[in-house]
């Protein structure tokens, strides 16, 4: 065996025993396991040390201790578990060891005493619980203790609670002063009990403070209406009334609001004040807002309407955007932002834009985006550092609009992006081969990227209608001319090709397009580049 059986003892010091051994023998009276590995006490640890009183297993690794660990130890008088890691311990345990009169929890991790915590403990005379992590217990806790219960009797017990980060409020207040009040048969080791927490009462003794009763969050407005403009940096805010401290949180449209854009202030020991602060105010932000309290007695809210006015009804547009007069532009949207269609998927785009700010880790953007002829635009605003967007699902043969600004400032010229979606064809494949020679098209003419028509706001002509136009016009021009099949692709017939494959998408022959489409990747086939890349 690695311990040392004598005089009806077991003695194992710094040893690498990780747990109890089973041979122990049964007139065993003391076991001492100080400095080793024991990370647990099992059930029935124990069971077959029926005469067994004193039991030190200080400075272990115990983090565990099973509900039956003393099962059968009922001569047990003493249990040291001093420096262990120890977070909870199971109080009903001590039903196997009524006869227990020292327990010795201290240098350990306990953060909670539940009420009943001492019922099983009738003959305690010495209770350690120094050096844990108890901040809240309540005075029923000793109140329920069968010895404090008893009024007769000579002998005094010696209670240790120092040493824990108490928080001193209102949750702390019967135990405060059942601390105060007390007086033999029990003793304090050390009545100089301070507060941790909060900071306005940090070392103060529990003789000096004064702790008020606990408060249902009562949350209250000072407005419960504010109107702002388009732009404008606007802030909310609550009062709380509550005790202890409760969390406070935003909601708007059900959803709860990030806590970047929350501030609480504490005014006094009841009273916070919460303020949401919203950058750039944007009609879409208007509405009703939340604020929310809650504490372990329960919960409150108020709620308040934000009306964002704008000089322009509606979502904006590219229309509404180009017809703004020079003066409604502010100095923030004479920024320039460059934007352009970065990826093309099959049903999607990738948009990237860039610009120069003052401060771009605070600058958010808008995307307003929707098919060309609609009025209201789906807007999404984008937070900061962040210069990409994915746009998926487009329909094929549709005419859409994107734009990018500044947060809550309307479109302006070069701002926006028009582009088509090409056919859809049943086939992948036969889709792909139709998109690229309608870029080839929209590239000679505005060098975009692949699989779109599309032209900037600047553009002083419909992209769709001059296209087609070009269309037939070729379209005439070839029934007097007979094409050389063998005849290598220059610019000048890669544009040609490019506009007939437009006007044979205007017909409604299936056939037909499918084999307009197949007639062009073959003329370019000498050029074994993407005929994109050519421009």
């Amino acid at each position: 065996m690695s311990y040392l059986l004598l005089f009806r003892s077991l003695l194992c010091m710094s040893s690498f025993l990780r747990k109890i051994p089973n041979d122990i023998p049964p007139d065993i009276r003391k076991i001492r396991i100080e400095n080793c590995h024991l990370s647990e006490l099992s059930r029935g640890s124990f069971v077959s040390v029926n005469s067994l009183q004193y039991l030190w297993l200080n400075f272990n690794n115990i983090t565990v201790m099973d509900l039956k660990s003393l099962e059968n130890v009922k001569g047990l008088t003493e249990l040291r578990l001093q420096g262990n890691k120890l977070r909870s311990v199971p109080w009903t345990a001590f039903q196997d060891a009524p006869n227990l009169k020292i327990l010795d929890l201290k240098h350990n991790r306990l953060d909670v005493l539940p009420e009943h915590a001492l019922k099983f403990l009738t003959n305690l005379t010495y209770l350690d619980l120094s050096y844990n992590q108890l901040t809240v217990i309540s005075k029923d806790v000793f109140t329920n203790w069968p010895f404090y219960q008893r009024t007769h009797g000579s002998e005094n017990a010696v209670l240790a609670i120092h040493e824990n980060p108490w928080m001193c409020d209102c949750r702390l207040k019967g135990f405060v002063q059942f601390v105060k009040t007390i007086s033999p048969p029990i003793i304090l080791m050390n009545s100089y009990l301070t507060c941790l927490r909060p900071n306005s009462k940090a070392g103060k003794f529990f003789h000096d403070v004064d702790l008020k009763s606990c408060l249902k969050p009562l949350v209250s407005m000072p407005l419960l209406n504010i109107t702002t403009e388009t732009g404008m940096n606007t802030t909310l805010a609550c009062l709380v009334k509550a005790s202890p401290m409760p969390s406070i949180w935003w909601t708007y449209k059900m959803k709860v609001i990030k806590a970047f854009n929350v501030s609480t202030t504490v005014i006094d020991e009841e009273t916070s004040k919460s303020e949401l602060t919203i950058p750039a105010a944007h009609v879409a932000d208007g509405g009703k807002y939340n604020c929310i309290a809650t504490n372990f007695l329960g919960n409150s809210s108020a709620s308040m309407f934000l009306f964002v006015q704008s000089d322009k009804v509606g979502n904006p547009s590219s229309s509404i955007a180009h017809s703004l007069p020079p003066s409604s532009a502010s100095s923030r949207e004479n920024v320039f932002i460059d934007v352009r269609i970065s990826k093309q998927t099959v049903y999607g785009i990738s948009l990237e834009w860039f610009a120069v700010t003052e401060n771009p880790g605070e600058t958010w953007y808008t995307i307003y985006f929707g098919r060309y002829e609609e009025t209201d635009k789906e807007i999404i605003n984008i937070g900061p550092g962040i210069n990409t967007y994915s746009i998926n699902d487009l329909l094929p043969v549709t005419k859409y609009e994107v734009c990018v600004t500044l947060k809550s400032q309307l479109p302006r010229k070069g701002q926006c992006i028009v582009f088509m979606t090409g056919s859809d064809i049943s086939e992948l494949e036969q889709r792909e081969k139709l998109i690229h020679i309608i870029v080839i098209v929209c590239a000679m003419v505005l060098a975009v990227p692949a699989g779109m028509y599309a032209c900037t706001t600047e553009t002083r002509f419909n992209c769709m209608e001059r296209c087609l136009a070009l269309c037939r016009k070729k379209h005439k021009a070839q029934k007097n001319f007979k094409k050389d099949k063998n005849k290598e692709s220059t610019f000048d017939s890669l544009q040609a090709n490019s506009d007939e494959g437009l006007c044979n998408r205007e017909g409604n022959d299936d056939n037909r397009r499918r084999r307009c489409s197949e007639e062009k990747l073959n003329k370019l086939k000498p050029d074994t580049r993407n005929p994109a890349d050519l421009y």
